[in-house]
């Protein structure tokens, strides 16, 4: 198996994401990976009662973040090309428990003729591999202009081997 990590820094731009940008102080700060086995991105995560809704599960709008991170990361690290959120739903099948260990893994389901992605991702426990939320998406690339004007830079195409040559 060959795990990489997946970072913001690796295209030559400054993030400041809520979810994965490690010195945002606000945010949550999970790292997530590229598992090119078995085709697939995860991270890991445990958040306190500091994120919480009802006093002991995570607020459900921040597992939907969690969810459409990992599957933005998808669609760079498996479908190689900068995406944004079209559409996405989820099924909440049981809480998301704060101060418990969870994992979130996103997969590529397919692609239409004109790039759009069709991503899917689960949250589940980490102590029994129960899923707690699955969710599904459809993500579009973004042109060179659009992704300049998200990013503000030039980041170029993503390549197959964007693991191992970062763009700087």
């Amino acid at each position: 198996m060959a795990r990489h990590h997946l970072d913001n820094a690796r295209w030559g731009f400054d993030s400041n994401c809520f979810v994965c940008e490690p010195s945002n102080r606000a945010g949550l700060g999970i790292a997530f990976f590229h598992d090119d086995q078995e085709e697939s991105v995860e991270g890991d995560f445990c958040l306190g009662t500091n994120f919480s809704g009802a006093p002991h599960y995570v607020h459900g709008g921040l597992v939907l973040a969690i969810l459409d991170e990992a599957m933005a990361w998808g669609a760079i690290a498996l479908g190689r090309s900068f995406a944004l959120t079209r559409t996405t739903s989820a099924d909440f099948l049981r809480p998301v428990a704060v101060d418990q260990a969870h994992r979130v893994v996103a997969r590529l389901d397919g692609r239409d003729g004109e790039g759009v992605m069709d991503l899917s991702g689960v949250v589940s426990r980490v102590s029994d591999g129960e899923p707690c939320v699955q969710g599904r998406a459809r993500f579009a690339p973004l042109s060179a202009g659009r992704a300049r004007q998200a990013i503000g830079a030039d980041v170029g195409e993503v390549g197959s081997d964007y693991v191992r040559s970062p763009r700087r």
